[in-house]
C-alpha cells in the first residue's frame, strides 16, 4: 500500500491560490501510474496526498523562500 506525500509551495495562480484542481489530478494520476508501472503497485491501494505550504512556511538555506528568491534576483 504505497503512500506518497507531495509537498509544494502554495503559489502560481493569479490570486496565489496554488495548484489548480486539474494540476493536482494530473500529479495524482501520474504518480499512481509510475508506481504501478515501475513497482507493480496496485492503483486501488495507492494513496497520494498533496500538501500546499505557504511561502512563509517554506525555507531554503536558512531563509524563508520569499527572502531566498529575492536574494537570487
Amino acid at each position: 500500500m504505497p503512500y506518497v506525500n507531495i509537498k509544494i509551495t502554495k503559489e502560481g495562480g493569479p490570486d496565489g491560490s496554488g495548484a489548480t484542481a486539474e494540476q493536482k489530478a494530473e500529479l495524482i494520476a501520474g504518480v499512481t501510474k509510475l508506481l504501478s508501472d515501475t513497482l507493480q503497485k496496485d492503483p486501488a491501494t495507492t494513496f497520494v496526498v498533496i500538501d500546499e505550504v505557504p511561502l512563509d512556511s517554506w525555507g531554503i538555506a536558512g531563509k524563508p523562500v520569499t527572502e531566498y528568491r529575492a536574494r537570487k534576483n
